[in-house]
């Protein structure tokens, strides 16, 4: 007590030219004896508390014994600052350190016995409650490099009471009260200002579990203790202040990533958690404008293709799913869908989430894993795209890796599937990122030289043009320029096409090449003007030969089941000229892609939707003829809005 009031009275104790203590010095000292007096007896409460185990009902005992205690200490703390100032002259309260010696009855002697008593039970106090504390909170797993200390139930703290027994000895050989006693002061203060901000934040964000027995407890009441001890801390010492307050951060910083005090909770993740909750509010449900557009993709984690079962995911998905956020920050929804019934593949499920989960972790990428189980691939998927996310937090692009090995494997569910998820995707209004030649993406190390070619076909609300610029943005791609293909007919106005996009691409802030290339169109091709069908390959006519052979045999399975042309449960209509236009169509692009991208870092290009009734199979071969022999691909099919920002 005395060594608190004297370290306090003498950084606040102002004196005049003529060593007279300054008139205003009593302020300071009567502030200090309410501060110095009244300490302890906080501090011995809480000291009481941490033996608080031996008691047969805490939650009764502890706060009747507490409040007892700060009555009946506040009271004798009080009467003792009005007896002293009635019996000392104010020279005599700043300057005379041992006082109630000289004013003690019968003899000083009564008090340096009192002193060496108190210290002497403030130690055996201390040397008995703080090594079980700190046995308590190795036990809980709460700081992990504690595990030292821990004590099995029943059994004394022995470990815990050498080391704070090795505390105490080091700080009295320090043998300098004033360099220990606020360094003390700040670890009890701390712990003050945490305990009632730990229940400001449970009372003042409704946490279900926060249930006190007192019942005039009151959010603003822990708020004001909270900030009482900062304030007081500031008071003692802004240094000692700062660098407490650093080592506590660094000790809260490591609990969260070390500590396995789990049970516990963290009144921070309530805070997180409310302020989620008004940010999912204010976001609504209406539509985002295009400077607040973020992608936020869903990655279709194993549709087709066969990976070990100890592989979540392909390992390049992720690395795929960074380079479309800027700087790697973003949300990313890793799902996968597993075959089968959900009562019989609900562990199943649970147990490839955790396997997923931690395949995100590994790959630093920022995104949630999500399992789902259906009879089908195409059912799971159909609920993901309608259920997935809350408000405008949903996945706005679905990624998927383009199923390349449909010929060998599930012929005839592959291309059902596919065009199913495509179409789920056009009705739900969602983007679709398709990804060929996954194997060979780069990675974060992988440097990429070159271009990066936009074949830009249809309007898509500037989805290339962006997923190109946050490519330029990762350290592979930063080397590469951006090249945009417009395809145009013949006889169209070239030129005139090619200053409408430089404009276009100016009030976008975007730099590119602009090159339009011409093409000739089906109906020029069919009549056999401006050439002949000569330029007709071989895998051209290969896919047309496959495309007719598959017709027939549904032709023929029609017939013989007496109903109409069927494919996947659904009835299609087939005209040859139609898909002869669109194996043209597609057979011309891809010549004009490994014409002028040959050498390109990436190609992105439109996604031709499915034509209407047209089966499966001819989809497949379509989009087989569009990607054949580019080695790295993304085809894109954008929104029915805009999600890059003209500046005019």
């Amino acid at each position: 007590m005395t060594t608190l009031k004297d370290n306090w009275s003498s950084d606040y104790q102002r004196t005049n030219n003529a060593g007279v203590p300054d008139p205003n010095g009593s302020i300071y000292w009567d502030f200090n004896a309410l501060l110095g007096l009244f300490f302890p007896a906080v501090t011995g409460i809480m000291a009481g508390s941490n033996r608080s185990a031996s008691l047969k009902d805490t939650q009764r005992s502890i706060p009747v014994g507490t409040l007892h205690a700060t009555f009946s200490t506040t009271v004798m703390y009080l009467l003792s600052v009005f007896l002293f100032g009635a019996l000392a002259t104010r020279e005599e309260l700043l300057t005379d350190r041992l006082l109630c010696a000289a004013v003690a009855w019968p003899a000083p002697a009564v008090i340096y016995t009192g002193i060496i008593l108190s210290t002497l039970g403030a130690a055996l106090q201390s040397l008995t409650g703080a090594p079980r504390l700190l046995a308590a909170i190795a036990n809980d797993d709460i700081l992990p490099v504690l595990n030292y200390f821990k004590a099995y139930d029943g059994s004394e703290p022995h470990v815990a009471t050498l080391f704070t027994t090795f505390i105490c000895i080091s700080c009295v050989i320090i043998g300098n009260l004033d360099l220990i006693t606020p360094t003390i002061t700040m670890f009890f203060l701390l712990c003050y200002a945490g305990v009632n901000l730990s229940c400001f934040l449970l009372d003042l964000l409704d946490a279900p579990s926060w249930r006190p027995r007192w019942k005039l407890h009151h959010w603003s009441l822990s708020l004001i203790g909270a900030l009482l001890c900062i304030v007081i801390m500031f008071m003692i010492s802004w240094t000692f202040t700062v660098v407490s307050l650093a080592l506590a951060s660094l000790i809260y910083y490591y609990v969260s990533l070390k500590g396995k005090a789990g049970d516990w909770g963290d009144g921070f993740k309530s805070a997180y958690f409310q302020l989620a909750l008004r940010s999912l509010r204010s976001m609504g449900a209406n539509q985002v404008h295009p400077k607040n557009w973020y992608p936020i993709p869903l990655i279709f984690c194993r549709p087709w293709g066969k990976l070990p079962e100890n592989v979540p995911c392909h390992p390049k998905l992720a690395d795929f799913a960074n380079c479309m956020k800027k700087k790697g920050r973003g949300m990313s929804i890793f799902v996968s869908i597993i075959d089968g019934d959900y009562h019989e593949c609900a562990e199943d499920a649970k147990t490839a989430c955790r396997q997923l989960s931690t395949y995100i972790d590994y790959k630093r990428c920022e995104g949630v894993a999500e399992i789902i189980v259906a009879p089908s691939m195409a059912n799971g998927f159909r609920s993901i795209v309608q259920t997935m996310g809350l408000g405008n937090l949903k996945p706005n692009i679905i990624v998927m890796r383009y199923p390349e090995i449909w010929r060998i494997e599930n012929l005839t569910q592959i291309p059902s599937t596919f065009v199913s998820i495509i179409n789920d995707c056009i009705i739900a209004n969602k983007a679709v990122v398709i990804v060929k030649g996954l194997d060979e993406w780069p990675n974060e190390y992988q440097r990429q030289y070159g271009t990066i070619d936009l074949y830009w076909i249809v309007r898509d609300g500037g989805l290339m043009l962006l997923l190109s610029q946050l490519l330029l943005t990762k350290d592979s791609f930063e080397s590469c320029k951006i090249q945009v293909f417009c395809i145009a007919e013949e006889d169209t106005e070239a030129e005139e096409l090619k200053t409408d996009v430089k404009k276009f691409l100016y009030d976008l802030r975007m730099q590119a090449e602009v090159i339009v290339v011409t093409m000739k169109s089906w109906e020029a091709h069919a009549d056999g003007r401006g050439g002949s069908k000569k330029d007709d390959t071989e895998v051209y006519k290969s896919a047309q030969g496959r495309i007719r052979t598959y017709l027939s045999q549904l032709q023929e399975a029609a017939q013989r089941e007496g109903k109409p042309l069927m494919e996947g449960g659904k009835q299609v209509v087939v005209n040859e000229q139609k898909v002869d236009k669109f194996l043209y169509t597609m057979l011309k692009l891809n010549a004009t892609i490994l014409k002028y991208s040959r050498m390109a870092a990436v190609v992105l290009v439109s996604l031709p939707p499915p034509p209407l009734n047209h089966p499966a199979y001819c989809y497949m071969e379509y989009m087989d003829l569009l990607v054949e022999n580019i080695p790295r691909i993304l085809i894109v099919r954008g929104y029915r809005r805009d999600v890059v920002t003209i500046f005019t």
